[in-house]
């Protein structure tokens, strides 16, 4: 009775901007995730549900808009642009693409109930998803991008309580507000090219994370002074340099640095 009653609550609450008269605005409400539903089964589009061209198209917009999202925060408390990359090619970061799907994984049986479970499960995938990055960064490449061992209640300095209500709160607004817009979005690509098109980025992200790889991993070792061990290795120094890799990810901060 209970989840009966807080599902028709959350419906009549995200149907809200519908039963309203609609008055002209520069941008559109977020239309409500029930309204989503009914457009992919009537269209039988191919990211209907949550399939997996669904969560692939999640993760694009989620690591470019992410992206964004920091350029602007860091412009207006530092009063300038700094890159926020997470890949060497494309203004993209894995890390929010990753969070976006996984929220959308989580919280989708959820998107017609309240905001109270949105909450919580944005905080646990949140920071999950936050300290599996940091611990896979600092194992392959010694090196964090973030640290709050500063702020009180953290685990390891990789997350905390702060930035895990945070997650929190982006959990809700994801859910209620970004998905069912993000999804609005992708409706408009028809069926044919849009298929064809996933695979495409797909192939895209591949690459670029290969490439960040190895361009990591020989940035590593020129620290080290560890000369170039054959041709592929000469083309990463050549083309992937120290000052590049520092002007892409200008917040990488290595253990070495620490200790010195």
């Amino acid at each position: 009775t209970y989840e009966i009653s807080d599902e028709l609550g959350a419906r009549w609450k995200d149907a809200k901007p519908a039963r309203r008269k609609r008055k002209r605005r520069l941008i559109s409400p977020a239309p409500a995730n029930a309204l989503i539903d009914q457009e992919e089964d009537e269209s039988d589009h191919f990211t209907k549900g949550l399939n997996i061209y669904k969560l692939l198209w999640v993760f694009y917009i989620g690591s470019f808009a992410g992206v964004i999202i920091e350029l602007l925060w860091c412009f207006i408390n530092e009063g300038y642009f700094e890159s926020r990359n997470g890949l060497i090619y494309g203004p993209l970061n894995p890390l929010y693409g990753a969070g976006a799907a996984a929220l959308s994984v989580v919280l989708y049986k959820f998107r017609n109930r309240g905001s109270w479970l949105s909450m919580l499960g944005g905080m646990v995938v949140g920071s999950a998803v936050e300290y599996a990055f940091s611990w896979v960064q600092e194992l392959l490449w010694g090196s964090r991008s973030w640290d709050y061992s500063h702020l009180p209640f953290n685990i390891n300095g990789r997350i905390c309580l702060l930035y895990s209500f945070f997650w929190g709160l982006l959990g809700i607004f994801w859910i209620k507000k970004l998905y069912p817009i993000c999804s609005k979005w992708i409706l408009k690509i028809p069926n044919r090219v849009g298929k064809i098109l996933t695979w495409i980025i797909l192939a895209f992200f591949i690459l670029d994370t290969a490439i960040t790889g190895f361009a990591m991993i020989r940035w590593v070792e020129r620290r080290k002074d560890i000369p170039a061990a054959n041709a592929f290795d000469q083309f990463i120094d050549t083309h992937y340099s120290n000052e590049r890799m520092e002007r892409v990810f200008p917040n990488m901060v290595f253990s070495d640095d620490k200790n010195s």
